[in-house]
């Protein structure tokens, strides 16, 4: 059947793109500048060159309009902290005496000045930084990014669109300013925000922008009526503007819901929706709502969130449908495609076949691009692309590598009793501390040392056949006798091997896991620098042999203090890779939890007695709505359970958590039943600890006092000041010292001194307890 052409020719469009470049120039630039071998000036043309090789391919791909603003150096939502002049006191001297500088010292603090908090954007990997705000917040409006990268497009004949974070979502992130009552809330600050945003609106307008984009994605979450009420005030005050640009409000990762009605019904000029799975009832939704009459809706039909090709036929009948909802109708992703790598033609070790399947930003550009065109023309106009998107649809299907008989069978014959540890908490912690023999605040670190320039060149030397494998290994069997010399000399109590032979916490375990596959180039941001390869998961897991033993195994022999085995769990294993769309995801997670199970108790089997199996993902993917977290938790405890219950009472199971917000999921983390439960916490100042005792949490916890995410060291007297904190929640046999997270995006310098005052912090408080207590 040939599909109408749209009444008014449908145009393609994208909310935003990856910042890196091919070959991650961006990075280099930065991290090249904050060493000093990089030039302010040199660091601002490597950025003008990528935005404009980004627009550059999206015009010449046939995108009609691209956005602008969504550059960053660092993280979108520290742009608008400083486009509304939302500055902390503590960092006011430092932006007045060097803007970049400043700038990037609220994203990694200095030594004398800490950084603003970071948490994870939504349900995704990507971190943004925490505005910090306050009943004294002055906002003052400073557009000059906004303005001078909007004319950047528009002088090279572009059609730009700038990209705002909205107010709503703006406030709805923020969160209340050191020495600020706890239960202050931002949005009480709306009112005094959104002249700020008419100032900004009016300089896009005077220097030529016809549409401004204001993302809310804040919105698709469960919202009460006051901030829903506050939503429409924000959106008929801006709306009602007669100086401005017309205004696209942006929604994605979810169902909008109860917003919806609001923003259809709001002075605005247009909506864009995400209408991909995740965005599940919005179509409905809309109909109901009676369509957009007389505004532009831009549907999001490309998932960008995942790296599988789109399927033409479904969203064309989407589009089709949609057509009779809004006056105009424009194709693009479901978000920005900041959250996928940037093109898979790169990707040149890829099976053939399996490539057919995969779609990253340059190859959902085109996507977007072709459904527009087929929803402007016909799909008589997109004839040839239809079919070749039928046949690579079928070639996936119907491929052997996507199912293992054997793995299912395993993953149908599980029971219940494998999710159960052999004896209670309170019955396992007595055995853990005979055997184990620590003191009261055991120091240990996360897992991950520093991964050197020395490291990462015995890698690609081995790569490059620059060495052999004996003589790798070589190289790796000293790093781990110097990390664990360094310990045992700072006096850290539960010591690690320092994973010198791993590139990623995911991909090295989805490298030897049958059912992944590794991508060469496909790097995404994480936050600022730190780039991943996420992994991407074509079939069914197993593991054919042990992944970490061997070096576990002879870092122990080298002491007789306990060496933790370290493992990444089966929801951060999902979180962090590019995960199959063809079946549940609590099917696919315990796939790999048993294989993780085979892993947990190989290690155990060789005498390792302490194995942290780190779940930093948890929090994030637990979906945007209450109503969908029930079933998610289920399984994705069930799977850790599942992973990490075969091993004796004696033997210690730890997790770890970073950089989310912990307070809705306290009883997950309880459900684990892991024994001890490392999380983020400096930056927060202990606001987990206090989350873990409002709780009840009966397990021992150590909440971070090294903000590792920072290059600023630590001082003893800092890192005491946050035990204290936390002994205030939890008690001195259940508190355990220890960083945030890993440190391999740390220098060894700052390591060595920074875990050498954590180590002095712990005894400093220990010789403060009472003397029963000690």
């Amino acid at each position: 059947m040939t599909a109408k052409p749209a009444a008014a020719a449908a145009r393609a469009t994208v909310y935003g793109y990856p910042r890196q470049g091919q070959n991650r120039e961006l990075k280099k630039a930065v991290e090249g500048y904050w060493k000093g071998r990089v030039s302010a000036d040199a660091l601002r043309q490597t950025a003008a060159e990528l935005r404009r090789g980004t627009w550059q391919q999206l015009a010449e791909a046939g995108v009609h309009e691209v956005p602008t603003g969504d550059f960053s150096y660092y993280d979108h939502v520290l742009d608008t902290s400083v486009m509304v002049g939302a500055v902390p006191e503590r960092h006011r001297d430092a932006v007045r005496a060097d803007a970049l500088d400043g700038y990037f010292a609220m994203a990694r603090g200095t030594q004398d000045v800490a950084p603003l908090e970071m948490t994870k954007w939504f349900d995704t990997n990507y971190h943004y930084l925490v505005p910090e705000l306050g009943p004294d917040t002055v906002f003052t409006a400073d557009s000059a990014k906004q303005v001078a990268e909007f004319k950047e497009a528009l002088a090279l004949g572009h059609t730009p669109r700038p990209v705002l974070v909205g107010p709503v979502t703006y406030l709805l992130l923020a969160k209340a300013a050191p020495g600020v009552a706890a239960d202050f809330e931002p949005l009480t600050l709306l009112d005094r925000l959104l002249p700020v945003y008419a100032e900004v609106l009016a300089d896009l307008r005077a220097a030529g922008a016809e549409w401004v984009q204001l993302d809310e994605p804040a919105l698709v979450q469960d919202r009460t009526p006051a901030e829903l009420n506050a939503a429409a005030r924000a959106y008929r005050e801006l709306g009602g503007l007669t100086d401005r640009p017309k205004l696209l409000v942006a929604s994605y990762f979810g169902r909008l819901g109860e917003a919806l009605a609001v923003l259809a019904k709001a002075p605005v000029d247009g909506l864009a929706l995400d209408f991909t799975e995740t965005g599940a009832g919005n179509l409905d939704d809309l109909a109901a709502a009676g369509g957009l009459p007389g505004k532009r809706l831009v549907a999001g039909v490309v998932n960008g969130r995942n790296i599988w090709i789109n399927d033409y036929e479904k969203s064309l009948a989407s589009l089709g449908t949609l057509l009779g909802l809004a006056d105009h109708v424009d194709v693009s992703a479901s978000c920005s495609l900041l959250h996928v790598p940037l093109d898979a033609k790169a990707e040149r070790d890829i099976d053939p076949q399996i490539a057919r399947w995969l779609a990253f930003a340059r190859q959902k550009t085109a996507e977007i691009v072709t459904l527009a065109k087929g929803l402007a023309s016909g799909t008589d106009a997109i004839t040839a692309e239809l079919a070749a998107n039928r046949a690579d649809l079928a070639s996936r299907t119907d491929a052997a590598i996507t199912r293992d008989p054997a793995v299912r069978a395993r993953t149908a014959a599980i029971t219940d009793a494998d999710g159960r540890r052999s004896q209670p908490y309170a019955e396992r912690t007595a055995a853990q501390r005979s055997h184990l023999g620590l003191p009261l605040l055991p120091t240990t670190t996360i897992g991950s040392f520093p991964q050197t320039t020395e490291l990462r060149t015995a890698r690609a030397d081995l790569r490059a056949g620059r060495i052999d494998e004996a003589g790798y290994e070589e190289r790796i069997k000293d790093e781990i006798r110097e990390v664990l010399s360094f310990q045992e000399n700072a006096g850290i109590d539960v010591l690690v091997h320092g994973e010198p032979e791993r590139n990623d916490m995911v991909q090295y375990f989805a490298e030897q896991l049958t059912g992944y596959l590794a991508t060469q180039h496909g790097w995404v941001q994480s936050y600022g620098t730190r780039y991943v390869r996420p992994p991407v998961l074509v079939g069914d897991i197993s593991r054919p042999e042990p992944m970490t033993v061997r070096w576990t195994a002879y870092a122990q022999s080298l002491t007789d203090r306990p060496v933790k085995g370290m493992l990444t769990g089966p929801v951060t294993m999902l979180a962090w890779s590019f995960v199959r769309d063809d079946q549940p995801l609590g099917e696919t997670a315990r796939q790999v939890a048993l294989a993780l199970r085979d892993e947990v108790n190989d290690l155990e089997a060789k005498g390792t007695s302490v194995i942290q199996v780190d779940e930093p993902a948890l929090r994030e993917t637990l979906p945007l709505r209450a109503a969908d977290h029930a079933a998610y938790l289920e399984w994705a405890t069930e799977s850790f359970r599942l992973a990490t219950a075969g091993v004796r009472p004696d033997t210690q199971i730890h997790t770890h958590m970073c950089y989310a917000e912990f307070g809705d999921i306290v009883q997950a983390i309880d459900d684990l039943d892991a024994d001890v439960i490392s999380l983020e916490a400096a930056r927060s100042h202990m606001q987990v600890a206090r989350e873990l005792a409002a709780h009840g949490y009966p397990r021992e916890a150590g909440p971070g006092v090294y903000d590792i995410h920072s290059p600023r060291i630590p001082s003893t007297e800092e890192a005491a000041a946050l035990l204290r904190k936390g002994l205030e929640a939890i008690p001195a046999e259940r508190l355990w010292v220890n960083p945030d997270c890993g440190l391999k995006t740390r220098g060894w310098p700052e390591t060595r001194a920074s875990l050498e005052n954590l180590v002095a912090a712990a005894r400093e408080i220990r010789a403060e307890l009472p003397t029963e207590a000690a």
